[in-house]
């Protein structure tokens, strides 16, 4: 089943974030049984190249891969669906119109995303057109990511944005937005709140990260289903902490 299937059935996922380039590190989340793995353009060091080495290490090994681009302007869209992506993370989503502008720059119609049937995603040639067509509308994924003012009053309707697969809380910078003490601040958990009720009414699914694991069941039972927590520079300083702390004595 892809991952656009199960995120519209509801199940719950649970993946992380990659801020390092490295598709060798994608081989080893690859082996941990995660449901994803989100590439972290946005506020980490990926450029073309390395996107699309990690996006090759992700679908050897079976791995389904998102990524957060830097913006959601139509070529860094494009960028990462032409690699192989299975969909995008849209940061600052703030309106219905910017919502119809991403969903429009993923999707192969009038005025959408171009096309190239030379890349990774149409397998180099071997698909016709009418094929990739038809696999990118039934695998591509779209989140927009909600952490704004102006995104939460609008929630209710860029959620009810045709082809708009998912609703993504950005809470850190909500809580930045709002001018929060932290993340678990009441006006921050009542925007969260909001942005659940409006996927839920527009049955659209809805993710997040949230600051302590032990959260996610909290979320979930909320009606949040997708996940996204940690990261690979938070294994490896929770690892060395524990290294440090089983050694030391």
């Amino acid at each position: 089943m892809t991952l656009k299937a199960r995120l519209a059935a509801g199940e719950k996922l649970i993946g992380t974030f990659l801020k390092t380039p490295s598709p060798i590190l994608v081989e080893v989340l690859g082996t941990c049984g995660l449901d994803l793995l989100c590439l972290d353009a946005e506020h980490a060091p990926f450029d073309r190249s390395s996107i699309d080495a990690c996006i090759l290490a992700a679908r050897a090994c079976g791995l389904p891969v998102i990524v957060r681009t830097p913006t959601s302007a139509a070529e860094h869209i494009l960028n990462a669906l032409d690699c192989g992506a299975d969909g995008v993370l849209l940061p600052h989503i703030r309106s219905a119109a910017e919502a119809e502008a991403a969903v429009a720059a993923a999707t192969y119609r009038p005025g959408g995303r171009g096309y190239a049937g030379s890349s990774r995603a149409a397998r180099y040639g071997l698909a016709a057109m009418s094929e990739h067509r038809d696999d990118a509308a039934a695998r591509t994924v779209v989140i927009a990511q909600i952490e704004d003012v102006d995104a939460v009053a609008a929630v209710e309707v860029i959620a009810a944005i045709p082809g708009l697969d998912a609703l993504f809380v950005g809470r850190i910078d909500l809580t930045v937005a709002l001018d929060a003490a932290s993340p678990d601040a009441p006006e921050v958990v009542a925007a969260v709140d909001r942005i659940i009720a409006a996927g839920a009414a527009a049955g659209v699914p809805v993710g997040m990260f949230v600051p302590r694991n032990a959260d996610v069941a909290g979320w979930h039972a909320k009606g949040a289903s997708l996940f996204l927590q940690g990261s690979d520079h938070a294994f490896l300083r929770s690892g060395a902490a524990a290294l440090l702390a089983a050694c030391r004595g």
